[in-house]
């Protein structure tokens, strides 16, 4: 992929990886309402792309399309959250089922199935499931959008930085073990969800004739299941004013 002067060949890495962004774009939108078009996920993703290209160092220990894949992906989930796309009420309905699943969760010592959480939120368990399936969009969420940091998230600062700050390293450490315990802690349907979607790369409906369900029921398993993991990475803020109002 490099010229005669030994730079990189933009115009054949572009050709060689366009199919990437449109596969990442397509992938991406099995979690986004309809307002959003793919044309717009795939146009911010060649510019992560060719970013990539400008930034991109060999001999650093990552692949480029490994690396890239992470540019294209990070340039279209930035403008989805320049735009404001996602509704106030929805928003406010995804914090609503948050706190259910902490509530709860502090109550029973255990994770709360569905009708628990419906009730709890006072509905009955068809509107709440529609509720998940609304707030698809809100799911985007990742290890890498949780552990940004002043604008710096984890692959930019591993795959830029060779030296290594050992505290973040240290903090990165902490994160990836939450992490992995709050999915293995998920329900196992759910848990199937995500692996299907995140490491076999299966589209909603892929993962809907494997688990013999619908591609909204897959919606609303991976919905409920980012809003679990939410709580656990994020939500120590949430538990500590829950306990707060209880104490008081």
């Amino acid at each position: 992929m490099y010229n005669a002067a030994g730079q990189i060949d933009r115009d054949q890495l572009v050709q060689r990886f366009s199919p990437l962004v449109k596969r990442i774009a397509y992938h991406l939108m099995g979690r986004l309402p309809s307002s959003v078009q793919v044309e717009d996920l795939i146009q911010n993703g060649m510019i992560g792309l060719l970013e990539a290209m400008d930034r991109f160092e060999a001999g650093m220990g990552a692949r480029f399309e490994t690396y890239a894949a992470q540019r294209i992906r990070g340039a279209m989930l930035d403008n989805l959250r320049e735009n404001d796309w996602l509704p106030r009420s929805l928003r406010r309905d995804f914090r609503r089922i948050e706190a259910a699943i902490s509530k709860l969760e502090q109550d029973f010592g255990r994770a709360p199935v569905e009708s628990e959480l419906a009730e709890a939120l006072d509905m009955p368990l068809a509107d709440y499931r529609k509720m998940l399936q609304d707030a698809r969009g809100h799911q985007i969420l990742s290890f890498e959008d949780i552990a940004e940091s002043e604008g710096e998230n984890f692959l930019e600062r591993h795959f830029t930085d060779d030296s290594g700050d050992p505290s973040k390293i240290f903090e990165d450490g902490i994160l990836r073990a939450r992490l992995v315990q709050g999915i293995g802690a998920l329900p196992e349907r759910e848990k199937m969800a995500m692996a299907l979607y995140y490491e076999q790369d299966l589209n909603l409906r892929e993962i809907g004739e494997i688990m013999e369900v619908s591609e909204s029921r897959v919606c609303q398993l991976h919905s409920q299941a980012i809003a679990r993991l939410r709580v656990r990475m994020l939500g120590e803020g949430e538990s500590k004013k829950i306990k707060a109002r209880r104490n008081g």
